[in-house]
């Protein structure tokens, strides 16, 4: 079974059916006078450039330019137009810079009128020639190129979607990592709690005279076992606190009164002590207050076992004061055996901060060591009260913050649309407008130049020979006769002349078989 052509090749082969159908039938059917080598080599040279036309569009464009001034210098042939408007089509839809097809375009223009003076002898052919340019080869260029910029909008906007998806993946991808980051951090803090607190109580019961010796190793092992639980507990998720968290899980819903409680059936010496209102808190002050508590603990059962700890809350003029001071370690208390990651405190402080309040630790003058915090408990308490400074990132979608990456693209991709759109409805209004102010002074100059003297004309006789009568005639001639000057005679090919600067009517001289077969006056004087 024969192989299919390919769509690029059927689509070309198409393309040379359509551009060469115009001279083809001209063959067949030619006006009289008219170049017919031109047809003929429209045929193959219409051929090489659709072979062209992909690589060097601007190149397979020229061709059909070259065959149109070669029919008619001021383009005013039809036969090529279909030609010209196809590949100046193409030729902006497959060029990416715009700067050749101006110097091409701008390379015809000047190239029209020495083509029109010399060969022609007609000035007024320059200003047709640019405009039948101008629809049939300015303006699909600019349709096609709006056809590209539409296209490469199209695929940008397409790519721009695909990264965004990605980056909205990925932005998925990395929040639950930090959910689970937070998760684990959180779990970190309580399991440490429990277990900093289990070796406490197995450190008592250490050192409990009521129990014998072998009982006493028992409990021993079972606090180093807490201890090194704790220790691996921080190797393998303690590490996490690394991460930047941005929001804290809420561990759980015990109260303070609980948490201390079960500090004191631990075996700590510990009270509590609450002033002011007793209300409700905001969402993210109530785990702060807790994690303050839990952490102030866990770090006195650590390094100061045996010692008091006493707990003040303090509630007053929109303000929550939170103090867990420590007494020394008791003489003679034996230590937990939990290892510090040293990292407690450093969340402790995010987590305080995420809450809109401020954190203060150190040691007391009395040798122990004291966790301060200070937190809002008014209705706005939150991120938005953090200090200046620390929610910068929150705050960078404000006015003063740098627009995202697809904002720029959108406002570029609708920047190139309007201009786009511009240049395509301007361009042409703009050539044709600079079209229509060059007639004046080229009106002007073919008047100058296509006047006939009176005395040269009174010394024309009939049947002079061509050549001889050209030789007495200006180098321009008139563009066409006046409005109401009569048909040219059957058979005879005219000619026309200005009488002066301006003036309304012209001489006419008519040529049959190389020689001068009439001359008149046409026009208002007739």
């Amino acid at each position: 079974m024969p192989r299919l052509p390919r769509l690029p090749h059927l689509y070309d082969l198409l393309l040379w059916s359509a551009v060469t159908a115009p001279p083809a039938v001209a063959l067949f059917e030619f006006p009289p006078g008219q170049p017919l080598f031109v047809a003929r080599a429209a045929v193959p040279l219409l051929a090489v450039a659709v072979l062209l036309c992909r690589r060097r569009p601007l190149t397979a464009l020229g061709i059909p330019v070259a065959l149109g001034l070669a029919q008619s210098v001021e383009l005013l042939s039809p036969l090529y137009w279909p030609a010209l408007a196809a590949f100046a089509y193409l030729a902006g839809r497959r060029t990416a810079e715009i700067r050749p097809a101006l110097w091409f375009f701008a390379a015809v223009a000047v190239a029209g009128l020495p083509l029109c003076t010399i060969i022609g002898r007609d000035l007024w052919g320059w200003p047709q020639m640019l405009l039948v340019l101008l629809p049939c080869a300015a303006l699909p260029w600019l349709l096609g190129r709006l056809r590209r910029q539409y296209a490469e909008l199209v695929g940008s906007g397409w790519r721009l979607a695909d990264r965004m998806e990605r980056e909205q993946q990925a932005v998925a991808d990395r929040a639950r990592i930090r959910e689970r980051a937070r998760i684990a951090g959180d779990m970190h803090d309580s399991l440490g709690h429990e277990l900093t607190l289990l070796a406490v109580r197995a450190g008592a019961l250490e050192v409990d005279p009521s129990l014998d010796a072998r009982h006493q190793a028992a409990v021993g092992e079972l606090r180093a076992a807490a201890g090194a639980a704790t220790e691996r507990l921080r190797e393998i998720i303690g590490v996490l606190r690394a991460d930047d968290e941005e929001a804290p899980v809420v561990p759980s819903e015990e109260t303070v009164e609980a948490l201390v409680d079960r500090a004191r059936q631990s075996g700590v010496d510990i009270r509590l002590a609450r002033t002011g209102a007793a209300g409700g808190l905001p969402p993210m002050v109530g785990p702060a207050v807790h994690r303050v508590v839990q952490e102030a603990l866990t770090n006195a059962a650590k390094h100061a076992p045996g010692g008091a700890v006493r707990v003040r809350i303090d509630r007053a003029d929109g303000r929550l004061s939170v103090s867990v001071v420590n007494e020394p370690a008791a003489a003679g208390a034996p230590p937990p055996g939990v290892a510090s990651g040293g990292a407690g405190l450093v969340g402790l402080d995010e987590r305080v901060r995420l809450a809109g309040g401020t954190l203060r630790t150190g040691p007391t003058p009395e040798g122990g060591f004291e966790v301060a915090a200070e937190l809002p408990t008014g209705a706005g308490a939150g991120p938005a009260e953090l200090p200046a400074g620390a929610g910068a990132a929150a705050r960078g979608s404000g006015s003063g913050a740098q627009p995202s990456t697809s904002a720029r693209e959108l406002e570029r991709a609708r920047l190139q649309v309007r201009r786009r759109l511009t240049q395509t409805v301007v361009a042409p209004l703009a050539a044709l407008a600079g079209i229509l102010l060059l007639m004046i002074p080229v009106s002007l100059l073919s008047s100058s130049f296509s006047v006939l003297d009176r005395a040269a004309y009174d010394r024309l006789r009939v049947g002079q020979d061509e050549e001889a009568v050209e030789d007495r005639l200006p180098v321009f001639t008139r563009d066409g006769p006046p409005d109401d000057a009569p048909p040219a005679p059957r058979g005879q090919r005219c000619a026309y002349y200005s009488t002066g600067v301006l003036a309304a009517d012209a001489y006419r001289l008519c040529y049959a078989n190389g020689r001068l077969a009439g001359k008149s006056v046409v026009g208002a004087k007739e």
